[in-house]
């Protein structure tokens, strides 16, 4: 049977204890009908359900009883949408014949009719075409079109719900619904008639609004003029109503309508645009337009394009006016309208013009509380435009750029982003020639009048990408040379701030190279050796410019990399393929060069500072010949085994953050680094050399790094080839380092038991026994990342023993115990088994261990447990939860609240009385949360048993605790109650089966850092215990807030009301005839600002010697 079905059926059946007369009914029936069924032995299947339902209906509806037809016809309901429709197309006019007679009933109750319309949903959704051409189908939909207006709410409700499911899926192949014209004749009916019948025009328009379908063409103007028309009729609520109708039916509008279907209803609704003063129809009339014209510019682009320019004047002083949602309402229009209504065709026309003006006089004075939702439109159409905002939009770019210059404006990020939509649509050079930077290196200070704009530099940085590599050779390279040339005459001259200034300034243009290198169109013509060279020497030279180098080249090799490998059939890239590889395949001459020098510069370096630099090196990796890296390693191999012969351990002064500051680290820990770098691109032969050179590396417990870093490269080496042979070498490495491990680079050794986990051969078994107590004891690590590692290779083995095999336990121990010198076949029961041998250990540091590795993989594994295990094991757990240490008790707790989701609830609730007295031990324990644990367990046993089972399993002396567990509960329903519709009674139900269960619990905790549900499991509604226990003293700080809140809203508009400010030029009075003159008011006071500002100075920590 459908598992749907039965989980329907099934609390239909539990309805028989029901204090409700008709659920007991309901239950009494279905009962009575299984009964039957069994008798006659047929299958317990919808077909047989259906079959046995109608047959009881036909009997019974001719009787006079109102109460059987009532509940068969409900059962039928939860039945048909089972039954395949084959047979309900087989059985549809017996089936009509039936159910009419229960919706002809002019006495019908409201529960009968529900469930009729139910049935008769379930049935027409099954039929095909052909059968809605049929009389009885057409009949049967207009009934419902009728309730859908009818006055009982529930009945109309049931009735909107069916249309509406019905005209969303029409049959195929059919696009519009063959009940789509009756629908559209029933709905003008209703309408034309509004007047005499306003309420029946407002439940009709609830429908519409609701009808998510393709409405024929031929009635689509014709409704539309129906919706227009009744704002006039002054009813409430009809008119809003109105405009939500008319968004509905320009959302769902078919492409198969006409240029004057569609214009002749758009041109109508502008003529209704309401006044400034009615926020509310503002709003909707706002979306309307966005709906219409996006939509209108899908069917014909050109036609929509010929109105946009007056439609975008019409509606821009929206954005000044009214409350801010109007506001907001008008920006995300006209950004749409933007966006979706300007054809490539009409990039170049006068209507682009005509639109730029109305952005301009966007940004006068009168719009001065508006200008960061007129500059967002502004970048939506730069965004638009592309390289055709030149020069249509230059006159609009010059002014933002004026207005952001000015000292005191106060829109400054807003007018950055229209500056950065104008660099990426036009480009940098066709940018920078609108408005130069100006700065003007050979000139005295005095000699040059034109505005500087540096600021520009580092707005450009993140603006730029598939711009011409030529034009940064060609003008900014040139540029940044006479800047550092100057930085170092100044320098020379004792002038130090003037240096700085403009070292600063050659820094910024050189932090412009990363755009240019984000996948520019003539890598193959621009980088030229010349070029390469050039960036070679300002790597090796200057370490001021050398990560803005390194991070260009990175993205360089990045970019181009990831296109060379992408489809040829995905379009929209700046390269194609071909163009891609071509680039590629030049780069990669340059790399044999740029890895010598960045070797030398990772050598040279601090360890600070060489994360970009293995970020380079590994991009250069990536396109350099094999033959290349293979021969490198080799070298990089001789000179870490050079250096460990010299090598010895950090003094403790050579570790602090001082030290690795300022010099790089020993050339063994550089070779061992450049080694990890190089590890995946490795061959065979290799590979070997690194397994032997780590195999020297990870005995150095001396140096602690050194082994970090030794097995971080074999995690990396083992990760990109997944060689059994690989494996074979690197099992023994890892168990005969055990003894040598530090705590430093335990994570990367269980990160490398990870992968190898994975891959095991079936001969290899014996490693996971062998590293099965370091993972346990990593769960318990004090770093995080270690105790993630410890529980992935735990999951990891675990899935492998899964897979089966022969684990040859002399291998595992060496051979040392004559007790397990035998083999054991690998399944994830064996596996369990080899992780609670921990439980015997002595300290409570490995018990605790332990169980935590067993919560862990129970979580993870229990639907492939069998249910009487997963019981031994929680029998064998619930004994430590008793015990006096709190370590191990904490863990205990952690591993019943798995279980409490993960086993079964029949078994759980058999085993309910010895979990509820274990855990209460700790229910007034306040110290590691212990308390709050045990409640959290209980309320997860309450969630799935129910709270009457928990309070039966609970020692008398713990009553309190589930009187205080049951008002909480109350507590909690009340808002649910509140808000739950009529329609949803099964929606809340609890999840059956521990895999919806799991589902349920991870669903109904918040977002944790870790994206874990397990973490979510553990730890997930603790924090809604707190929040429930705080409730009381909630409340009165949320009202004080909400007061605070007002009291504040108030001082602003207060302010507001009383006028603006004026602020001085500086340089002379101010000249209200310059255009710039509106960016010097204000409209918070400045002295108020200013003192503020100054407190805030004052209050910050001196620097004096360049300590705190």
């Amino acid at each position: 049977m459908d598992s749907g079905l039965e989980l329907q059926l099934r609390r239909v059946r539990e309805q028989i204890t029901s204090k409700e007369a008709h659920q007991q009914q309901h239950a009494a029936i279905l009962l009575a009908v299984e009964e039957t069924l069994r008798e006659q032995g047929a299958a317990a299947e919808a077909a047989g359900y259906f079959a046995a339902l109608m047959t009881l209906l036909e009997q019974q509806v001719g009787g006079g009883s109102k109460a059987s037809p009532a509940a068969i016809t409900y059962l039928l309901g939860v039945v048909l949408p089972h039954v395949s429709a084959s047979v309900l197309r087989a059985k549809f006019t017996t089936m009509m014949a039936v159910l009419s007679q229960s919706l002809d009933l002019g006495s019908a109750d409201v529960a009968l009719l529900r469930s009729v319309i139910a049935c008769l949903e379930a049935v027409l959704l099954a039929q095909d075409a052909a059968s809605w051409r049929q009389a009885i189908a057409q009949g049967t939909f207009r009934s419902l079109l009728q309730l859908s207006t009818d006055s009982k709410p529930r009945v109309r409700k049931r009735a909107q719900d069916a249309v509406a499911a019905l005209l969303a899926r029409p049959p195929p192949p059919v696009a519009v619904h063959p009940a789509a014209q009756a629908t559209a004749r029933h709905v003008l009916g209703v309408l034309r008639n509004a007047k005499a019948d306003s309420q029946a025009a407002v439940h009709i328009l609830q429908l519409v609004r609701r009808a998510e379908m393709v409405w024929p063409p031929d009635d689509f103007g014709e409704l539309c003029a129906a919706v227009m028309g009744l704002p006039r009729l002054n009813v409430p609520f009809l008119g809003t109503l109105s405009f939500q109708v008319l968004e509905a039916l320009f959302s769902s509008a078919s492409e198969s309508l006409d240029e004057s279907q569609f214009r002749d209803p758009l041109i109508a609704v502008i003529d209704l645009k309401p006044g400034a003063g009615d926020a509310q129809g503002s709003e909707a009339w706002l979306r309307i337009v966005q709906k219409g014209y996006t939509a209108f510019a899908s069917i014909s682009a050109e036609a929509c394009f010929q109105s946009l320019p007056d439609l975008i004047d019409i509606v821009l002083p929206d954005v000044e006016l009214g409350k801010q949602s109007t506001r907001d309402a008008a920006t995300r229009c006209v950004w749409a309208l933007i966006r979706e209504c300007i054809p490539d065709s009409a990039l170049g026309s006068a209507g682009i013009q005509q639109i730029v003006k109305a952005l301009g006089g966007g940004l006068s004075y009168r719009y001065r509380e508006s200008w960061a939702l007129v500059f967002l439109l502004v970048a939506a159409l730069l965004q638009r435009l592309g390289p055709s905002a030149r020069p249509s939009m230059d006159g609009l770019v010059a002014e933002v750029a004026a207005m952001r210059m000015e000292p005191e404006f106060q829109f400054k990020d807003e007018a950055d982003a229209v500056l950065g939509a104008a660099i990426r649509a036009v480009g940098p050079e066709a940018f920078l020639e609108l408005l130069p930077l100006n700065l003007d290196v050979g000139a005295a200070p005095g000699q040059d009048s034109r505005v500087g704009r540096a600021w520009l530099l580092p707005l450009m940085r993140g603006h730029i990408r598939n711009a011409p590599l030529a034009y940064f050779t060609a003008r900014l390279l040139p540029l940044a040379d006479e800047l550092a040339a100057r930085s170092r005459a100044f320098a020379a001259g004792g002038r130090e701030i003037e240096a700085k200034v403009f070292g600063a300034l050659n820094q910024q243009v050189w932090a412009l190279l990363g755009g240019f290198c984000n996948v520019p169109p003539d890598v193959v013509e621009s980088f030229t050796p010349e070029f390469a060279e050039r960036l070679a020497s300002e790597m090796l030279e200057v370490a001021a410019t050398r990560p803005a180098v390194c991070g260009a080249l990175q993205t360089l090799l990045t970019g181009v990399n990831a296109l060379a490998r992408r489809d040829a059939a995905q379009g929209g890239a700046p390269l194609t393929p071909r163009q891609a590889q071509a680039a590629e395949q030049h780069l990669a001459r340059f790399a044999p060069d740029y890895l010598a020098q960045l070797f030398n510069v990772f050598a040279q370096s601090p360890g600070a500072e060489r994360g970009y630099l293995i970020g380079v090196i590994e991009a250069f990796l990536g396109v350099i010949a094999p033959d290349e890296i293979n021969a490198t390693f080799v070298r990089v191999c001789a000179m870490l085994d050079q250096a460990l012969k010299a090598h010895r351990a950090p003094a403790a002064a050579e570790l602090t953050e001082q030290y690795l500051e300022a010099h790089p680290p020993p050339t063994a820990h550089t070779m061992a680094d450049l080694a990890s770098v190089m590890a995946p691109h490795l061959d065979a032969e290799r590979a070997q050399m690194l397994v032997r050179a780590a195999r020297v590396l990870v005995q150095q417990d001396e140096d602690p790094a050194l082994q970090k870093k030794a097995y971080k490269a074999l995690g990396r080496l083992a990760e990109q080839l997944a060689d059994p042979a690989l494996a074979e070498q690197l099992v023994p490495v890892l168990v005969e380092s055990a003894g040598a491990v530090v705590a430093g680079s335990r994570r990367d050794r269980l990160a490398l038991a990870c992968v190898l986990g994975r891959g095991l051969a079936d001969n290899q078994l014996h490693f996971i026994p062998a590293m099965l107590s370091e993972a346990i004891v990593g769960t318990k690590d004090t770093n995080e990342r270690a105790r993630t590692a410890a529980f992935e290779a735990l999951l990891a083995m675990g899935r492998r023993m899964q897979q089966g095999g022969t684990i040859d336990m002399a291998a595992a121990t060496g051979g040392a115990s004559a007790e397990m010198d035998a083999e054991k076949q690998a399944s994830i029961e064996e596996y369990f088994k080899m992780i609670a041998a921990g439980l015997a250990a002595q300290t409570p540091h490995m018990v605790s261990a332990t169980i935590a590795a067993l919560s862990r993989v129970l979580f993870e594994f229990h639907e492939e447990l069998d249910s009487a295990f997963v019981v031994e094991l929680l029998d064998t757990v619930l004994m430590f939860v008793a015990n006096n240490n709190r370590e191990i008790a904490k863990a205990s707790l952690g591993f019943v609240k798995v279980a409490a989701v993960a086993l079964p609830k029949d078994v759980l609730a058999a085993h309910l009385g010895e979990i509820v007295p274990s855990i209460l031990k700790w229910s007034h324990e306040y110290k590691n949360q212990l308390r709050l644990k045990c409640r959290h367990i209980l309320d997860r046993l309450a969630r799935r048993l129910g709270l009457d089972a928990v309070a039966k399993a609970t020692p008398e002396e713990h009553a309190k605790l589930v009187a205080n567990m049951r008002r909480r509960h109350q507590r909690s329903q009340r808002p649910k109650d509140e808000s739950a519709g009529a329609g949803g009674g099964g929606a809340g139900r609890a999840a059956d089966g521990g895999g919806q269960a799991v589902a349920a619990a991870a669903a109904s905790t918040g977002k944790r850092s870790f994206g874990n549900t397990y973490e979510d499991v553990i730890y997930g509604s603790e924090s809604e215990l707190d929040d429930s226990d705080g409730e009381a003293a909630g409340g009165p700080q949320k009202k004080g807030a909400r007061a605070k809140s007002k009291t504040a809203a108030a001082t602003a508009a207060a302010a507001v009301s009383a006028g603006a400010w004026i602020k001085e030029d500086a340089d002379g009075p101010l000249d209200f005839l310059d255009r710039r003159a509106f960016t010097h008011f204000s409209l918070a006071d400045p002295a108020a600002l200013a003192a503020a500002e100054s407190r805030r100075a004052q209050s910050k920590p001196k620097m004096r010697g360049g300590k705190l």
